[in-house]
C-alpha cells in the first residue's frame, strides 16, 4: 500500500492531469472551428466542446480524491486494481487508466457499498483527510480480513463546522443514501427524512448522478431542481458545480411561473381558497365556458364563389374536438384544420385542386367565424373574469347572464373570498398576487402544455399546495421526480399530512417513499429535544436518530430577552463556525438592533432569521429565542418551532424570558 508522501504525489499527478485535460478541451476548440462537415454539426460540437473547456476551467478548486479502492483477488476484472475515487473524472495519460475514477461510476459504488460482511471484491478501502488542498492524513479499512470500525475521518467530515454555503456530501455517503441516489430515471422517489438525515444532499446528488449516467438523455430534456426560496436556493448552489454539473435549472416555484408581476396579497382566506384542488376545475370551467356552438354556416369567399360548410357539421366538428380532451388551443387549430378539410373536400368534388398556399388562405379566411366559436384567449383574461366574479345569476331574468364557473364548487364563503372587492377597469389594471401565479400556470397549461423536464427534484415538498403540484406534475409528465421534505415540518396552511395523497396530486400515484432515519447533521442532544414535539404535530413520523455523539444543548431562562441573546451570541463567537439567532418574526428587528447596539456585527457570520424564513437552512450554533412565541404566532407554530430547532449542527441555546411550550417539557 502506498505511504502518505506517496499519496501526495499521487496528488501532484492528479494536478498534471487536470492541466493535460483543460489544455487538451482548449486545443479542441481550436480544432472544431475548422472541422468538416454540414454547418449545424459544426457549431453543435463547437459548443460542446467550448462548454466542456468553460467547466474544466472553472471547476471548483478542492481535493482530487476522498477515497481509493484495492481490489484483492476475487474482484473479476478488478482484480488486483487501484483505484482512486474523486468528485471528477481525471483522464490519464494518451488514454490509459484513469488517475481518478469519478464517484458516479459503477466501480465507484463499491466505496459506499462494501463493508466486512460483504467487502464486494475490496481488499482495503481508504479515506483521506484533507486540510484545503493538503493531504494530511489516510485511514484503511481492511475489508477483505474482515476489519471495519468507527471512521475517525468520516466522523470528523460529517461534524466539520459549517460556514458559507451547503457542501456536498459526496465523501460520507451513506449505503441507504447511496440506494436513493442511484435510482433509475424512470423511478420516482419520495424522500421523507427528518432534519439532517441528508435528503437535501440525497436529491441533489441523484441529480448529479443521474446527468452522468444519462447524459444523452437528460442533456435534451433537462434536470429542475425546485427550492422553497432564494435564500435556500443560494445556500445549494455551490453543490453541484462542485460535483462538475453546472447545467441544472435551480429556482423556486413563484419564480418559475413569474408571467406576470407579483403586487398585490391575498388575504390569508382568499390564499387558501386559491390554492385549493377545486380551483383546478373551476379554471377548466371558465376557459372551455367560451366554447359556442355554432348558429350559422361558414361562408368563406373564394375569388367570385363562396365556399360554405353548415351548423350541423360545424357543430359535429366542435362537439368531436371538445370530447377529445385535446388543450385548449391545439383544439382550436384542430377544429379550424377540419373545417379547412371540409372546403378542400368541396373544391375537390368541383375539380379543383388546391396548394398549400391556398389551404392556408382558406384557414386565415376562417378565423372570424373561428373567434366565436371557439376563441382565442390569454390565460389572464380567463382569471380575470374569474376573480371579477360572476356578471350574472342563472335566475336573473337578464338574457344570457354569464354562468359562474365556481358554482357548486366554491360555498358563498370561499366565492367571496376568492372575488375582488373592487374589482380593477380592465386586464391591464388588474394586481396579481403569488397564489395566482400558480392559477395563471393552471390556465396555461389547459390552453397549451408547457416544457416538460426528464426530471425534477422537488425540495421541501411537504409545504407545497394541492395547485401547485398540479405545476410541478405538469412538467414531470414525461419524466420522473424525486420529492423531498418532513411532514413534520409542514408549516403553510395546506401543508401535506400524508405522501401518498401529495404523490398522487404530483402525477406521480406508484412513487416509492422512503424514510431516512438516521441524522448526521444534528446532535443526539438536540435531535431528541426536537423529538418530543413530534406526538403534538399530527403526522406520522419516524423519530430521528443521531449519528453523532457530539454537540451541545442548552436550555436558559433569561429576564431579557434582548440581553440574553446578546451574551449567547458573545459566547458563540469564541467558537469556529455560523451562528444564526432564529425567533418569532415580530421579535427580529428588536433583537437585530440589540446585538448591534453591543458591537456585534450581522453579517455573513451572524445572521438573525425569522422562524418562518429558517427552513433549509443550518448554522453550527443557533440561538432559539422565546420558543413560546414562535409557537403562538402562526397556526402551524409547532411545526415551525421544530424546524429553528433543528438547525443547528453543533450547539443550540433555548433563551426563553416566558414558559417553554409544555410540547417540549413533556
Amino acid at each position: 500500500m502506498a505511504t502518505l508522501d506517496e499519496e501526495r504525489a499521487y496528488v501532484e499527478r492528479c494536478k498534471d492531469g487536470l492541466r493535460r485535460m483543460l489544455q487538451d478541451a482548449r486545443d479542441n476548440v481550436i480544432v472544431g472551428e475548422s472541422v468538416a462537415g454540414d454547418r449545424y454539426s459544426a457549431e453543435r460540437l463547437g459548443r460542446h466542446l467550448k462548454s466542456l473547456a468553460k467547466e474544466l476551467s472553472e471547476a471548483p478548486e478542492g481535493p482530487p480524491f476522498f477515497g481509493r479502492l484495492d481490489f484483492g483477488h476475487d474482484a473479476g476484472e478488478h482484480r488486483g486494481r487501484a483505484y482512486h475515487i474523486g468528485r471528477r473524472h481525471i483522464a490519464g495519460e494518451h488514454g490509459g487508466t484513469p488517475v481518478v475514477v469519478d464517484w458516479r461510476a459503477p466501480v465507484a459504488r463499491a466505496f459506499y457499498r462494501a463493508s466486512a460482511r460483504d467487502p464486494q471484491g475490496v481488499a482495503v478501502r481508504r479515506r483521506f483527510g484533507w486540510s484545503g488542498t493538503t493531504l494530511t492524513s489516510f485511514e484503511d479499512e481492511r475489508l477483505g480480513q474482515g476489519e471495519e470500525g468507527e471512521s475517525r475521518i468520516l466522523a470528523a467530515e460529517i461534524e466539520r463546522p459549517r460556514v458559507g454555503p451547503m457542501r456536498d456530501i459526496v465523501a460520507t455517503i451513506q449505503p441507504e443514501q447511496d440506494d436513493l441516489v442511484r435510482a433509475g430515471l424512470d423511478t420516482s422517489l419520495c424522500v421523507q427524512g427528518a432534519p439532517g438525515t441528508g435528503k437535501t444532499a440525497v436529491g441533489l446528488h441523484r441529480a448529479a448522478y443521474l446527468l452522468y449516467a444519462h447524459r444523452r438523455r437528460l442533456e435534451r430534456s433537462g434536470v429542475l431542481v425546485l427550492g422553497p426560496n432564494r435564500a435556500f436556493l443560494g445556500y445549494i448552489s455551490a453543490v453541484l458545480p462542485a460535483l462538475g454539473e453546472m447545467d441544472v435549472e435551480q429556482t423556486t416555484l413563484e419564480r418559475l411561473l413569474a408571467t406576470v408581476p407579483v403586487t398585490a396579497a391575498d388575504a390569508p382566506a382568499t390564499a387558501a381558497v386559491k390554492h385549493d384542488a377545486r380551483m383546478a376545475e373551476v379554471l377548466r370551467r371558465a376557459l372551455y365556458g367560451r366554447i359556442g356552438k355554432p348558429v350559422e354556416p361558414v361562408a368563406v369567399p373564394d375569388g367570385s364563389y363562396r365556399w360554405r360548410v353548415y351548423e350541423d357539421e360545424l357543430r359535429r366538428i366542435v362537439d368531436d374536438t371538445r370530447r377529445a380532451s385535446l388543450p385548449y388551443a391545439v383544439g382550436r387549430e384542430r377544429v379550424r384544420a377540419r373545417v379547412v378539410e371540409a372546403i378542400r373536400r368541396q373544391a375537390e368534388s368541383r375539380g379543383a385542386t388546391p396548394n398549400a398556399a391556398w389551404l392556408r388562405k382558406i384557414g386565415r379566411a376562417v378565423t372570424t367565424w373561428l373567434d366565436t366559436v371557439w376563441p382565442a384567449v390569454k390565460p389572464v383574461q380567463v382569471l380575470f373574469e374569474v376573480l371579477r366574479g360572476p356578471t350574472g345569476d342563472a335566475s336573473d331574468p337578464a338574457p344570457d347572464p354569464a354562468p359562474d364557473p365556481a358554482r357548486g364548487l366554491l360555498t358563498d364563503a370561499e366565492r367571496e373570498a376568492l372575488t375582488w372587492a373592487r374589482p380593477p377597469r380592465s386586464v391591464k389594471s388588474a394586481k396579481w398576487s403569488a397564489a395566482d401565479l400558480v392559477l395563471l400556470d393552471e390556465i396555461a397549461g389547459l390552453i397549451d402544455r408547457p416544457r416538460g423536464y426528464g426530471h425534477v427534484i422537488v425540495d421541501e415538498t411537504q409545504d407545497l399546495s394541492p395547485m401547485e403540484c398540479r405545476a410541478v406534475a405538469r412538467r414531470s409528465e414525461h419524466g420522473s421526480l424525486t420529492v423531498l421534505g418532513d411532514l413534520a415540518q409542514g408549516t403553510t396552511p395546506w401543508a401535506a399530512t400524508s405522501w401518498e395523497d401529495r404523490l398522487a396530486l404530483l402525477g406521480k400515484p406508484d412513487g416509492q417513499v422512503v424514510a431516512l432515519t438516521t441524522g448526521f447533521r444534528v446532535p443526539a442532544a438536540v435531535v431528541n429535544l426536537a423529538n418530543r414535539l413530534l406526538a403534538a404535530l399530527e403526522v406520522r413520523v419516524p423519530e430521528t436518530r443521531s449519528y453523532r455523539s457530539d454537540g451541545r444543548l442548552r436550555v436558559t431562562p433569561v429576564t431579557g430577552l434582548g440581553k440574553g441573546v446578546v451574551a449567547a451570541v458573545r459566547e458563540a463567537m469564541t467558537f469556529e463556525g455560523s451562528i444564526g439567532v432564529i425567533a418569532a418574526d415580530a421579535d427580529v428587528p428588536a433583537l437585530t438592533a440589540a446585538l448591534r447596539d453591543e458591537g456585534l456585527d450581522v453579517s455573513e457570520r451572524l445572521s438573525v432569521m425569522p422562524a418562518t424564513l429558517c427552513k433549509g437552512l443550518e448554522y453550527d450554533h443557533v440561538v432559539v429565542a422565546e420558543p413560546a412565541a414562535i409557537a403562538e404566532a402562526e397556526r402551524r407554530g409547532l411545526n415551525r418551532l421544530y424546524v429553528a430547532l433543528t438547525r443547528a449542527v453543533s450547539r443550540l441555546d433555548v433563551l426563553h424570558a416566558r414558559p417553554l411550550p409544555p410540547q417540549l417539557t413533556a
